[in-house]
């Protein structure tokens, strides 16, 4: 979900720069007096954006300025939206766990993904491990991608991942469940020779 997100925050980014470049290059053309075609919107230096038919047309309209006011007031929420959503942290700083005794404590999530990591590290047939904690505090998730040796069985890397570095973590903590999304990739490697 994260990767599709961050595709579409690229494209609409994109988007915007290129309406932006071609709006600005649109009035400096007219300004710097340049050879533009007929079609184009504004022809010379003394030509304006909006003309004073046009600022004057509903000024008399009861309803014209709300809107306008709403509108513009809309366009600055989702822009700020936006710009607070680059700025959230996709990883959880923290895991809540219960102690049972009506207090709660918490782990670092950096912590408890260091320690998935080298758990699933230390599995035969695995090269690397990374662990990244998502969802709440009170109910974490995880992603893991594992990049297997070319030896390694990928359901046998799965069944020791889900038996051994997971349940750790999960009874550690004291979680009724850690779900995971798991992704295997193997290592790049040469072809062996047969002679």
């Amino acid at each position: 979900m994260t990767l599709v997100l961050r595709r579409v925050n690229r494209i609409l980014l994109g988007l915007l720069g290129l309406l932006l470049v071609a709006g600005g290059g649109a009035v400096l053309a007219a300004g710097f007096d340049l050879a533009v075609p007929s079609w184009w919107p504004w022809y010379g230096t003394s030509d304006v954006l909006l003309s004073r038919a046009d600022r004057l047309r509903w000024r008399d309209e009861g309803w014209w300025w709300p809107v306008v006011i709403a509108a513009l007031g809309l366009v600055v929420l989702l822009a700020l939206w936006w710009l607070l959503a680059q700025f959230r942290r996709a990883r959880l700083a923290e895991v809540l766990i219960d102690t049972g005794d009506g207090e709660a404590a918490t782990v670092r999530g950096r912590a408890l993904e260091n320690v998935l990591e080298a758990d699933a590290a230390a599995q035969d047939g695995v090269a690397r491990a990374r662990v990244a904690l998502t969802g709440r505090r009170t109910a974490p998730r995880t992603r893991v991608a594992l990049l297997l040796e070319p030896y390694a069985s990928p359901a046998a890397a799965l069944t020791s991942l889900a038996t051994d570095a997971l349940t750790h973590a999960r009874t550690s903590t004291g979680l009724p469940s850690l779900p995971t999304e798991a992704r295997l990739r193997a290592v790049r490697h040469r072809a062996r020779r047969v002679t």
